[in-house]
């Protein structure tokens, strides 16, 4: 009787186990082709339109669920906290054309024409990500900024 009782055990759980194989197959299989999928480079155009010659680099390119946004400055009057408002703005409207957002930022890189505007600039950056900011390198560029620009930010997101 022990041997039947033991015999059966064994049966039941060696059916509950193939059960359970047999229904995470096809999900595993699902998440393999998924995965096997490469992602692909998007260049995301201002205006929704590629330009007529080659740029010479893009401002905005997606590859998978990365987002990159090339270095943007701000090139009118004002201040550092003008200019670091003015940045950020336009990095998040560049985010949000692509359907990404300020709290998906996970690297910012920040350049500035003069380290003397470093808690300028962090007076307006404060908040301006979220809860959770990205993590950040701050340097002051040797020879300024392109374009007379106080400060240029460049950023890595998810979509």
């Amino acid at each position: 009787m022990k041997k039947t009782n033991r015999r059966m055990f064994i049966r039941r759980g060696v059916t509950a186990a193939a059960a359970v194989t047999a229904a995470t197959v096809p999900t595993t299989v699902a998440a393999q082709g998924s995965q096997s999928e490469k992602p692909v480079k998007k260049v995301h155009y201002r205006n929704g339109r590629k330009p007529e010659k080659p740029p010479l680099f893009n401002g905005t390119i997606s590859y998978g669920n990365l987002v990159f946004i090339a270095g943007v400055g701000y090139h009118s009057e004002g201040d550092i906290k003008v200019h670091t408002k003015g940045v950020l703005d336009q990095i998040q409207q560049q985010l949000e054309s692509v359907g990404s957002s300020m709290e998906k930022v996970l690297k910012c890189n920040v350049y500035l024409n003069d380290l003397k505007d470093y808690a300028g600039m962090n007076e307006m950056f404060q908040g301006r990500f979220g809860a959770e900011p990205p993590v950040r390198t701050t340097i002051a560029a040797a020879g300024g900024i392109p374009g007379n620009s106080l400060v240029e930010i460049d950023v890595i997101a998810t979509l």
